[in-house]
């Protein structure tokens, strides 16, 4: 029961820091250096560093869910028209590769393949492992 309560409470940890991240780096995602988009890569670099952060130190694939789930769900609620008429994420090309890039990374993140098998078998001692099958090469 205290292992279940434990995890319920990372995952909501997890949905509170990637909603945070969602806000900032959707208000940040407009601004422009120029022609460059700086804000719009500063924050979906953050958003993938919180991310694979969350993925490689915790392993699990529901905690980047829940971070996922939150940064999501915030980036939308705040796209929505504000009760002053305003919008922090207006119809633009700019807004639009905000959003989608978002979800993406997301998406990236959650199904990218566990590889903790291979540190394992490559930790082995060479003495351990099973011989190679295969054709000898001279």
């Amino acid at each position: 029961m205290r292992r279940v309560l434990t995890r319920g409470l990372s995952w909501l940890a997890a949905a509170l820091v990637g909603a945070v991240y969602g806000v900032a780096a959707t208000i940040a995602h407009s601004f422009v250096l120029g022609w460059f988009p700086l804000g719009l890569i500063v924050g979906a670099i953050a958003c993938a560093a919180l991310l694979i952060a969350l993925r490689s130190l915790t392993g699990d694939r529901w905690a980047v869910l829940a971070a996922g789930i939150g940064m999501m769900a915030l980036i939308f609620v705040i796209s929505q028209r504000g009760p002053g008429g305003s919008v922090i994420v207006p119809d633009t090309l700019l807004g639009n590769i905000w959003m989608y890039a978002a979800a993406g990374i997301v998406v990236l993140v959650v199904a990218w393949p566990d590889l903790s098998h291979l540190r394992n078998i490559s930790a082995k001692p060479a003495a351990t492992r099973s011989p190679q099958v295969g054709p000898d090469v001279d």
